[in-house]
């Protein structure tokens, strides 16, 4: 099983400086940039370097985003531990990143604010303002990279806003290719820029773990092949624990979430968590929560006989669009069939990434 994020806490207090790998592979400390070249042999002269012992053009991801003006650009990561936060503006259309290593857990971009963390200037983040990476721009490739929220509820009893991002995306054609999304709370943000905004993203052979609707928002995303876990809580005495995914897909969106030959695991109890409940935000009252799940592997940690709940009285589950397909492991058991709608063969035939995602083919030539 991949590192868990508690487990990723615990090696990496090892680390003496951050940035920094806690400990670099052998081959990163005399090729750090692999078979993506180096400052002198560049990949393309709109390829940038970053490596935390100074090997690269920078030592950080933003300072490379922020150099990396117009369109196109490639950022080659080495491996390392970069504590810090990192946006990439809308401006920035067809960006590419690169885990040097092939490895995601090698490349990890991590910081720790939560929605209830105070802001130097006043306030508190907020959700949105918590998240360690944000991606507005369209057309972004992310692989091999962890991206991981490490701020913990039980650091801070006095917070109450607990959400902690470790990637917020909101661009168009956003793919995300063997990467690792690590937190508790909202730790998927996979979102559009506006209410207006159907943003298609697409998530082939990635891990997400967390507790609390983990994997959320209002993108138009594929998960595909991908590895969805749910962490244990000793800070609550009862079930449910919290949630895999909150959709919040706009009503006039016909697509929200779609996830397909992957599979939830859990370090929880059997049956603490719940596969989803809609959010139905305050900025959208109208919305229409849209989660498809098929061909998938649900552990004995999802609740069997009422894996849906509601987030909200006014909204109730059974008015979204939530809806499986021949998913197998005991999570799946259909004993209350009414707390399980599934697709016909003729639905299923439509719930697929090509429908999904349309004239945008992101699994070629990857």
């Amino acid at each position: 099983m991949p590192l868990s994020r508690r487990g990723f806490l615990t090696a990496s207090a090892a680390a003496a400086v951050a940035p920094g790998p806690a400990t670099a592979p052998a081959h990163a400390r005399t090729r750090p940039f692999g078979r993506y070249g180096s400052p002198a042999r560049r990949l393309t002269p709109g390829t940038l370097y970053v490596d935390p012992h100074g090997r690269g053009d920078f030592t950080s991801v933003q300072a490379a985003v922020t150099a990396a003006t117009g369109s196109g650009r490639t950022l080659v990561i080495a491996p390392g531990r970069y504590r810090e936060t990192v946006a990439v503006d809308a401006g920035r259309t067809e960006m590419t990143w690169i885990g040097a290593s092939g490895n995601p857990r090698d490349v990890v971009i991590v910081h720790d604010n939560a929605a209830g963390t105070p802001k130097p200037g006043g306030g508190t983040h907020g959700t949105s303002g918590s998240a360690t990476t944000t991606v507005r721009a369209d057309g972004f490739t992310a692989r091999w990279i962890t991206f991981a929220n490490d701020w913990l509820r039980a650091d801070h009893p006095d917070v109450t806003g607990t959400q902690a991002v470790a990637l917020k995306a909101q661009g168009d054609r956003g793919a995300f290719l063997h990467c690792r999304f690590l937190g508790h709370q909202d730790t998927l943000y996979a979102d559009s820029p506006a209410l207006s905004v159907f943003a298609r993203q697409y998530y082939a052979h990635c891990y997400a773990e967390g507790d609390v609707d983990f994997v959320f928002g209002r993108a138009t995303a594929v998960f595909e092949h991908c590895h969805f876990h749910t962490l244990n809580r000793t800070d609550l005495a009862a079930a449910p624990y919290g949630f895999v995914f909150a959709p919040s897909t706009a009503a006039a969106n016909p697509r929200g979430y779609l996830v397909v030959r992957g599979r939830v695991t859990s370090g929880a109890p059997d049956a603490c968590y719940k596969l989803a409940r809609p959010w139905v935000p305050s900025s959208d009252p109208t919305a229409r929560p849209m989660l498809t799940v098929r061909d998938t592997r649900l552990g004995p940690g999802i609740d069997a006989v009422a894996p849906y709940t509601d987030m909200s009285a006014a909204h109730p589950w059974q008015d979204q669009r939530f809806a499986e397909y021949r998913n197998s492991g005991p999570g799946a058991a259909v004993t209350v069939p009414e707390n399980r709608p599934q697709l016909t063969d003729e639905q299923a035939a439509s719930a697929t990434r090509a429908v999904w995602l349309g004239d945008w083919t992101p699994w070629e030539g990857r």
